[in-house]
């Protein structure tokens, strides 16, 4: 019961702020880059409150998707980084 209150009361409201501060970072900008790193930390934190409640509620079937939703943001990311590179070779 004690794990329950702890997610409760410090894990998930930590990671609440940091999601309402990813979203301003995310729409104040001020460039693509930044917000496609902020892009990136919002889905790492969804990763993060997927693991703390697949724990909570102990459905091991959640880290699953929660590996998924990482291996998706990897890809993503590096994908863009692609394009950055390839952008600033034609430049």
């Amino acid at each position: 019961m004690m794990l329950n209150t702890y997610f409760d009361y410090v894990i998930l409201p930590i990671l609440t702020i940091s999601v309402i501060l990813t979203f301003i970072r995310l729409f104040k900008g001020p460039d693509v880059v930044d917000r496609v790193i902020a892009l990136d930390l919002i889905i790492t934190i969804g990763i993060g409150i997927i693991t703390v409640y697949s724990i909570r509620t102990q459905q091991e079937v959640l880290l699953d998707v929660a590996i998924i939703l990482a291996l998706i943001a990897f890809l993503g990311t590096v994908a863009f980084s692609y394009y950055l590179e390839k952008k600033d070779h034609h430049d």
